[in-house]
């Protein structure tokens, strides 16, 4: 038994009518298929088809919410036929096979920190390892001082958790005239 000219790693007949072979390694495309048996050869033209191995090449945004619900457009290649789409072995709230290079993921929830994602096709698994960090959300636990004149240009110490990358701090929903990320 031969696909694409290269002999079955293995093969069993099962029957007159049946055989079961396990396929040798192969470039991706459609192959043909060739029993020889004492009578003769056997061709099934394009009989059998070798699916290339799924690439990640970008996770975009790589960053969201713990809570899920993050719309993530994943590129790469081979991602046609996508059976499953994991973060941190969590399966995707749901995802949409855009085209052979990109998929449209929406997060499931996680807890905080970087995690694997992992596209499954028929032609295998490809992982983007710490692809996607589930960022905790900021917590403030006190305000010092808790008053300043209606004039503002007071200095505020906010203390908490999860300040690390913050991008604006409001008082009353009024920008902050600056600010600065001493820690998390």
């Amino acid at each position: 038994v031969t696909l694409g000219g290269a002999a079955a790693t293995s093969f069993t007949v099962v029957s007159a009518t049946q055989i079961t072979a396990v396929t040798p390694a192969h470039a991706a495309g459609a192959v043909n298929v060739v029993v020889t048996t004492p009578g003769g050869n056997a061709t099934a033209t394009g009989g059998f088809t070798y699916i290339a191995v799924p690439a990640i090449s970008g996770v975009n945004p790589a960053s969201g919410s713990p809570a899920g619900g993050t719309s993530v457009v994943l590129t790469g290649s081979n991602f046609t036929g996508a059976t499953a789409v994991t973060l941190g072995g969590a399966a995707a709230t749901s995802f949409i096979v855009d085209s052979a290079t990109q998929i449209t993921v929406v997060t499931p929830a996680h807890a905080a920190g970087a995690v694997d994602v992992v596209v499954t096709t028929p032609g295998g698994s490809a992982t983007a390892s710490n692809g996607f960090t589930y960022i905790a959300a900021p917590a403030i636990s006190s305000i010092n001082p808790t008053s300043g004149p209606a004039a503002g240009g007071t200095s505020v110490v906010l203390t908490g958790s999860n300040f690390t990358g913050a991008t604006a701090v409001t008082r009353g929903g009024t920008a902050a005239t600056s600010f600065t990320v001493v820690s998390a």
